[in-house]
């Protein structure tokens, strides 16, 4: 796929998380636990990675998972812990403050592991264009939050 498919589904992916918080936070109210929604969400989603993995025969390699170094076990607890804090945020703020400020955090957070190379396979440094784009973002949010 080239690198413009890319940008699209990044795109898309990124438009689909105000549904999706806006839809566990219903869920939440309706469960009267935003932990039993993420639950619910993360249960879902399992569902509908083991039907993609079944229909399109994807293969793994369970030495490289016995070989990952432990850290990596932590993507989904940052994956609950994410969601549930979005389930909660997105009822008190609003999804653009929400999500004006978890781009804001991304960015910042983004910007930092490039620059000293962790969890990357491209390295960049902070530059002061970087840093720029990162104050645009933060004024964004400010403005949003204002206004």
């Amino acid at each position: 796929m080239n690198k413009n498919n890319w940008i699209i589904l990044a795109l898309l992916g990124g438009a689909v998380l105000p549904i999706q918080a806006g839809i566990n936070a219903k869920l939440g109210k309706a469960a009267e636990s935003p932990l039993h929604a993420t639950t619910i969400s993360f249960i879902v989603g399992l569902i509908g990675l083991i039907l993609y993995i079944i229909i399109t025969k994807q293969t793994f390699s369970m030495a490289g998972i016995k070989g990952a170094p432990a850290y990596a076990w932590l993507g989904g607890l940052f994956g609950a812990f994410y969601v549930t804090v979005v389930i909660l945020s997105f009822k008190e703020l609003g999804p653009a403050l929400t999500f004006g400020l978890i781009v804001s955090g991304q960015m910042i957070c983004s910007v930092l592991l490039e620059h000293f190379k962790i969890l990357v396979a491209q390295p960049n440094p902070i530059s002061m264009y970087r840093l720029i784009g990162i104050a645009f973002v933060v004024v964004g949010v400010i403005i949003i939050r204002k206004f």
